[in-house]
């Protein structure tokens, strides 16, 4: 069963002023919850729907339609990011929560289990986030930093940083690190107005997704997630044909 104040409870945790003040948040669904089991986040409490009544759980749930089953979860403290080899990425301002659920689990396809975020980027707890993850949320951990400083302990570190630009030089046609001796971020920066000048000014490789064929008109620019996608799918590619 679950009370009246339980109910209340769980509802207040889809305000980020309750999120933050009990340091919990819920997961909801079936996959969701069984990742989160077997997850190193601590699962408070799980309820299901055959258990508490539809009732209930449409109370409960943010969804449209009451999930089986919901959990509350806590979350993780907050952690300064330690670079070392491999493939990270950067967040600059990334605003909606379908990006940054979608940036997850983009990193999480491609084996990246690092990703850094300006503490302005959308809440990592955000319910829309939390779905738009698909899982991935309990496989890479996200962290929140101011990003000039860590960019530049990255390249002190002899790695390089990454970016997007309209400017950039062809991201297939240049040479690119891939993280395997040093660090290597890539950054996304905000939806409308891209990398913040200040980070700008820290990255070593400007780098631009050409369109198809070139030369034609086309879309203005990618969606966030996509040039994302897109960018480390060619990091990735370089290291399977450098074997």
């Amino acid at each position: 069963m679950i009370s009246t104040r339980e109910i209340k409870n769980v509802k207040a945790l889809a305000t980020r002023k309750f999120r933050d003040e009990t340091g919990l948040f819920v997961v909801e669904g079936e996959k969701m919850v069984a990742e989160a089991l077997q997850s190193d986040f601590e699962v408070v409490r799980v309820w299901r729907r055959d258990e508490i009544g539809e009732e209930a759980m449409s109370r409960i749930s943010s969804l449209s339609t009451p999930p089986p089953v919901l959990a509350v979860l806590r979350q993780k403290p907050l952690q300064q990011p330690a670079p070392g080899t491999g493939l990270y990425l950067a967040l600059d301002a990334i605003r909606d929560p379908g990006n940054l659920g979608t940036i997850l689990r983009i990193a999480d396809w491609f084996g990246i289990r690092t990703v850094v975020a300006s503490p302005d980027t959308v809440e990592l707890y955000n319910p829309k986030v939390i779905q738009s993850t698909m899982g991935a949320i309990f496989r890479v951990s996200v962290h929140y930093t101011d990003l000039v400083p860590f960019a530049r302990n990255v390249r002190a570190l002899g790695g390089q940083v990454y970016g997007t630009f309209l400017d950039g030089e062809n991201l297939y046609a240049r040479p690119l690190e891939t993280g395997t001796d040093a660090p290597v971020v890539i950054v996304t920066g905000n939806e409308s107005n891209g990398i913040s000048p200040a980070l700008a000014a820290e990255v070593t490789g400007r780098l631009f997704i050409p369109p198809y064929p070139g030369g034609e008109t086309t879309s203005e620019s990618l969606n966030a997630a996509v040039a994302t996608a897109v960018a480390v799918a060619e990091f990735r590619r370089r290291i399977w044909e450098s074997r």
